[in-house]
């Protein structure tokens, strides 16, 4: 009776195991709880969005070696996580995607088909044998895009390449961008040259312009031209000197249609550019006052807190407060275009500020710390220097405006000038979206790329966000905001604010102390001139008893600052060294003693439960 019982229990147990699990897969699979920090497990809205886009069907072809790559632990436990990610996009789908897992054996069909869809076949082994990790796309009218080979350093960029892949297959059609400049980032000279001028090297397209080439339509426009391409959808204008009459009407008319565009100006551009035309950013200042924003030519941002490093031209390594590194402290994480960006360098930012009769929503993408200050673009030009800047340098407070977007209602810019009115005019906008930055340097190559020759090529490394601020800006402004709201899930630096806001404050200080040892220096140069020209009978120098005492008592006092500026400076370390030791102990001591004593209190409640 007994094994009876037994039976008809491990039986029931079997049968609500199966049913269960039935259940699961047929009613409860397409709800997911992903508990991971950055849920990397689960797909954002955007690729949501992009699935529900398909009309026909998408096919998906994920090549793995799986019995090749036996004994690549790392490469295994990243195509386990790409499959699972593939196979969340085939669930959300509803059928509309067709995910097909192939494992290309050497010599097979399979394998011919990798190769036929252009995936990287990454030796291994010392047989030479073929990896093959990637994703090969088709729609319904046989157009591919592929993702070569997933590399698992790019793991935070996962699900943005799997979207953009399928949003190419969707939407084949590509953003159309047409730019006016004067800054040579197209490579092309901007006058012309002599015979000696050709035998120098040429100059080579700025690497973000080159990137949007590859991903865009890109079209430049000459600012003596008389109107824009009629299929533009985002128009850049990067610091143009000076505009035509007719295409400065003519990017009027296209902002108030609704237009997209991405303005740069500058106060002070640091690159090379024509010549003949002006520094700083004057033709669109018109512009930028009838959308709302005041721009001042004249003003340059000084930022302790997110002053770069550099090599000064007086040797050694010094912060140059005008050569800002912006930081996701400074970055707005709440706009599709910023909230992903880590780290942003430029130089000589100008300052936006929001006129009060503006009426457009502004929002602020990126800003200064409040340990910033102002300078002029005259005094900073005239600088050799940079360790000048911090003469007269001192904090306002505020935090100053370096990229602002703008979207709703804008006016336009001859608004008030009826003789410029022609017909079809428009005088406002209602749904303009523009995104303003107050700096062009940070375009430029050596601001955020290292360059270096491989086997010939040229392989451009980014070590700032700069290009893919361009890109996220362009991709959005151009419609596609479903995929940039998955760029770059995953990975943040966490920046040591408190160290940094203590450096800040004794460097402020040492500062001070600095330009005081210069003043007296300079008094005593002045003084040893004066005493020099004293001469007695013979041209020989005559120094009272009170002169040589006033000297020796000074030289004593240069002592005593240059120590006091050792003491500042070793104080400095002491505070960086006091909160690094604090927090060493709570997370090394503290954090497991709390945690051990609140184990055994619920340990020690648990007994007195039991004994009751």
């Amino acid at each position: 009776m007994k094994k009876m019982s037994l039976s008809v229990g491990l039986t029931a147990i079997l049968v609500l195991f199966v049913a269960v699990t039935y259940l699961n897969n047929t009613f409860l699979n397409p709800y997911r709880l992903d508990l991971t920090e950055n849920k990397v497990y689960s797909l954002s809205q955007g690729s949501k969005n992009i699935l529900d886009k398909i009309d026909e069907p998408v096919h998906l072809y994920f090549f793995f070696s799986d019995k090749t790559s036996e004994g690549l632990t790392q490469i295994r436990s990243y195509a386990e996580r790409v499959k699972n990610l593939l196979e969340e996009y085939q669930l959300y789908s509803k059928g509309k995607l067709k995910l097909h897992i192939i494992d290309p054996e050497p010599f097979s069909e399979d394998e011919d088909k990798a190769a036929e869809f252009g995936l990287t076949a990454a030796p291994v082994g010392g047989l030479g044998e073929s990896l093959y990790f990637g994703l090969g796309g088709r729609n319904s009218l046989d157009a591919q895009e592929i993702i070569a080979f997933f590399d698992p350093n790019k793991e935070e960029f996962l699900e943005y390449d799997i979207s953009k892949l399928l949003q190419n297959l969707i939407e084949p059609n590509s953003i159309k961008i047409s730019i006016v400049t004067d800054l040579p980032i197209a490579g092309e000279p901007q006058m012309p040259m002599n015979p000696m001028m050709m035998q120098q090297q040429q100059p080579q397209p700025w690497v973000f312009y080159e990137q949007l080439q590859q991903m865009y339509q890109v079209e430049m426009v000459n600012a003596d031209a008389t109107s824009l391409p009629t299929d533009t959808d985002v128009l850049m204008l990067i610091n143009p000197a000076e505009l035509s009459d007719k295409l400065a009407y003519a990017i009027d008319q296209y902002v108030v249609n609704d237009g997209s565009v991405l303005a740069f100006v500058d106060p002070h551009a640091e690159q090379p550019a024509n010549p003949m035309a002006a520094a700083s950013g004057v033709a669109l200042t018109e512009f930028l006052t009838a959308w709302g924003i005041e721009f001042n030519v004249q003003d340059v941002v000084l930022d302790a807190m997110s002053a770069l490093e550099i090599r000064m031209p007086s040797g050694g390594v010094g912060k140059h407060l005008a050569y800002l590194g912006l930081s996701s402290q400074t970055i707005d994480k709440t706009d599709a275009v910023t909230n992903q960006l880590e780290s942003i360098n430029g130089a000589s930012f100008g300052v936006l500020k929001v006129n009060q009769q503006a009426t457009a929503d502004v929002q602020t993408l990126m800003s200064s710390t409040s340990e910033a200050g102002l300078t002029t673009a005259a005094i900073y030009a005239s600088l050799q220097d940079p360790k000048a800047l911090f003469k007269n340098y001192q904090a306002s407070g505020e935090e100053y405006n370096l990229a602002l977007r703008l979207t709703g209602e804008v006016n336009s810019r001859f608004k008030d000038d009826e003789s410029k009115q022609q017909n079809g005019y428009k005088s406002r906008s209602s749904k303009a979206n523009i995104i303003v930055i107050a700096d062009t340097d940070l375009l430029a190559d050596r601001f955020w790329v290292q360059k270096s020759n491989f086997f010939g090529q040229t392989i451009a490394s980014a070590f700032a966000n700069n290009g893919d601020l361009v890109a996220n800006a362009v991709e959005n402004l151009g419609g596609s905001h479903d995929l940039i709201s998955i760029r770059a899930r995953g990975k943040f630096t966490r920046p040591f604010i408190k160290v940094k806001e203590i450096e800040v404050a004794a460097e402020a200080k040492f500062r001070s102390k600095e330009q005081q040892l210069q003043a007296r220096l300079q008094e005593t140069e002045a003084q040893l001139t004066q005493l020099q020209s004293q001469q007695g009978e013979g041209g020989a120098l005559v120094i009272t008893a009170e002169q040589e005492q006033a000297i020796n008592n000074f030289i004593k006092e240069k002592l005593s600052i240059r120590k006091a500026l050792r003491d500042v400076q070793h104080q400095l370390n002491q505070d960086i060294e006091l909160l690094g030791s604090q927090i060493k102990f709570v997370n090394i001591i503290a954090a497991p003693l709390v945690l051990t004593f609140l184990l055994w209190l619920f340990s020690l409640l648990f007994k007195r439960r039991k004994l009751a």
